[in-house]
């Protein structure tokens, strides 16, 4: 063990613990369809990959700081991706965005890793507290809580509630508040480098790196020790750094 003992996990959510069932295509191609409408989910993907970078690069963090929230960002997002691919109606079209943003709450259009559950069933047994930082909106309790998983967590910090996103020091710093500790009695975990990894180990948090597929191996600043390819490797990690 080296340096305090940890008493904290913090846990990233989406293509953490969870991801969209199937795709996104494949969910709004499906709501089109009640809607007496037909379209090619390869085409909504990249519709929506499209639409999204330009709103998040105009609207940063749902555009909190420019008065929208999430709700309407969301809206707008799913709205114009459904425009560039046919939906002529602009009633319909928001009608269905609607319906769409508040279905993103249900566990049918959502996918829990197989190893989440065991993984932080496993990190409580050992005696440590949960809690969640994410860049999501404030859908995630009820998403965790649909997925049963929200049980597991002391708290929930999302970059719509914050206020602010990762990588900003400011969200992890608004967690490790709720911790009530130090920075370096708390882990946290999350599948991208540079809003995980780094931007908790640059507030001093144990920060770990879930690489599920391979895709940051090579990374030469990201020890082994560092670096996971399945939750069920965590608790183990966790241990050494246990009083």
């Amino acid at each position: 063990m080296r340096g305090s003992p940890l008493r904290w996990v913090l846990w990233d959510v989406k293509d953490t613990l969870l991801k969209v069932r199937g795709s996104v295509g494949l969910l709004y191609s499906k709501e089109a369809e009640e809607w007496g409408l037909s379209l090619q989910p390869a085409e909504v993907n990249a519709a929506f990959r499209e639409t999204y970078r330009r709103y998040s690069s105009r609207y940063m963090n749902y555009g909190i700081s420019q008065g929208l929230n999430a709700q309407t960002w969301w809206t707008g997002v799913v709205r114009d991706t459904l425009s560039q691919c046919g939906v002529k109606d602009p009633a319909l079209a928001n009608t269905m965005a609607t319906k769409l943003y508040h279905d993103f709450c249900n566990a049918e259009n959502w996918e829990v890793f197989p190893d989440s559950q065991t993984a932080l069933a496993r990190c409580s047994s050992l005696g440590l507290k949960l809690g969640v930082v994410s860049n999501f909106d404030n859908r995630l309790e009820e998403i965790l809580r649909s997925c049963g998983l929200l049980s597991h967590f002391s708290f929930v910090v999302t970059s719509e509630g914050a206020g602010v996103a990762k990588p900003s020091p400011a969200i992890f710093h608004q967690a490790l508040q709720k911790c009530g500790t130090s920075a370096d009695r708390v882990a946290h975990i999350g599948d991208h480098y540079e809003y995980d990894y780094l931007a908790s180990r640059s507030v001093g948090i144990h920060g770990f790196l879930l690489d599920r597929d391979n895709t940051h191996k090579d990374k030469g600043d990201v020890p082994q020790e560092h670096r996971i390819v399945s939750l069920d490797d965590l608790p183990l990690r966790l241990q050494e750094h246990l009083a």
